[in-house]
């Protein structure tokens, strides 16, 4: 129950827990400086026009693109194959 409950998700992702609790985290306060961009941009539209589309592009690029590149290597691992 541990395991599946703490460690099979950052396993499945070739993360250990806090290898992958630090980058939760990290996506965590780029996501609230993005909602407090939004914020203040709901009250002065000319304030962050772009900010909250652009940390989501980023966003977008580290959990997707670098996962799937991390994923593919720890699938590789496990199935015992050597990888780069």
């Amino acid at each position: 129950m541990f395991d599946k409950v703490f460690l099979a998700h950052p396993h499945s992702l070739g993360e250990g827990y806090f290898e992958h609790q630090r980058a939760a985290l990290d996506f965590a306060g780029d996501l609230i400086v993005a909602g407090f961009a939004c914020a203040v941009h709901a009250v002065v539209p000319a304030l962050f026009e772009r900010t909250a589309s652009q940390a989501i592009d980023r966003l977008h690029e580290r959990m997707v693109t670098n996962r799937v590149s991390r994923s593919s290597k720890a699938i590789a691992e496990n199935a015992g194959l050597s990888v780069g």
